[in-house]
């Protein structure tokens, strides 16, 4: 015995009214839900009394660069006040040029370093362009890698931004 639709239809309009009323019903109670949440990351802020910690990567010898990541740290160091920021900016590749003591921004990473900015230059990078720490800007730090200085910062709840 088959049975189409001819005969399922045979039920009458009100077999058809009762699935479209239920179908319906149906869309009407799903457009009543509240909408799932958005997804969202959650972005952790620090209490109050925790200082705002960032990691700045400049890896350009563009002196517009290295003024743009300098801007960003004034201002943020302006905004939240220097007690409550940690700022570090690693160099590495050809960024390591401009903590070269004849660097067209030397003024402006000692007035950084001056105003609590740690900057740090990559060994890694010094070693290849056989610079020592007398070829560097005075007050500057060293550390061995500074793809590994940036990534271990993030793991320790760092901010990064690269300008």
């Amino acid at each position: 015995m088959h049975r189409g639709i001819g005969n399922a239809m045979k039920g009458g309009p009100a077999l058809v009214g009762a699935v479209l009323f239920g179908w319906a019903a149906a869309v009407a109670a799903q457009a009543m839900q509240p909408a799932p949440p958005a997804t969202t990351h959650a972005v952790a802020r620090p209490a109050a009394s925790e200082p705002m910690k960032v990691v700045v990567q400049v890896s350009d010898d563009d002196p517009r660069t290295w003024n743009l990541a300098l801007n960003n740290l004034r201002n943020l160091q302006g905004a939240l006040g220097a007690s409550s920021v940690v700022a570090e900016l690693v160099a590495y590749g050809p960024g390591i040029g401009m903590l070269q003591r004849d660097s067209s921004v030397q003024a402006r990473i000692t007035q950084a370093l001056a105003d609590g900015v740690q900057i740090v230059a990559c060994q890694n990078t010094m070693r290849g362009r056989k610079l020592t720490p007398p070829d560097m800007i005075s007050g500057i730090g060293y550390v061995p890698s500074g793809v590994v200085e940036i990534v271990q910062r993030e793991r320790e709840g760092y901010s990064y931004l690269r300008p």
